[in-house]
């Protein structure tokens, strides 16, 4: 695989930080950082705004964060998102600005949970492949699968 290739992952976060420990809940944090070694071990390098906001000790700024992931999504390769249900006000912009930036988008959608209608639509104007699980080995498989297309 060429070098350089980039995933930008990204994910519902402040509504998971729990307001106690200051950081984000510890499954939720494992699961993203299952995905981050998922995809490094096929060679992609990955941006995630929890790793690098310290899972919610480190805040930047909404100046900083907002400049920093727009110019992730332009430059990664492929985007992949949980989108949140409830819905995540930042996830569903920065799923809004890959889609209007043409990138190739996995959407992981937990079964039995609802989602906002322009995420079950998103497919009929962007390049969207919609991967529905009800545990994380359901999901990491179907990626394994779609990956082969990234490559």
């Amino acid at each position: 695989m060429s070098q350089g290739r980039k995933v930008f992952l990204a994910g519902p976060f402040k509504n998971l930080v729990d307001p106690k420990t200051g950081v984000m809940q510890s499954h939720e944090k494992q699961k993203l950082i299952n995905l981050i070694s998922f995809f490094e071990a096929k060679g992609f390098s990955v941006h995630n705004a929890h790793k690098r906001e310290g899972w919610g000790k480190d805040f930047m700024t909404p100046e900083e964060c907002t400049e920093i992931d727009f110019q992730e999504i332009s430059t990664c390769d492929l985007f992949v998102a949980f989108p949140g249900s409830p819905a995540s006000p930042g996830t569903h912009i920065e799923i809004g600005w890959a889609s209007a930036l043409n990138k190739p988008i996995i959407l992981l959608l937990e079964e039995e949970k609802d989602y906002a209608f322009l995420i079950k639509g998103l497919g009929t104007v962007a390049n969207v492949n919609f991967v529905r699980y009800l545990q994380e080995e359901d999901y990491l498989g179907q990626i394994e699968k779609l990956y082969l297309q990234f490559v």
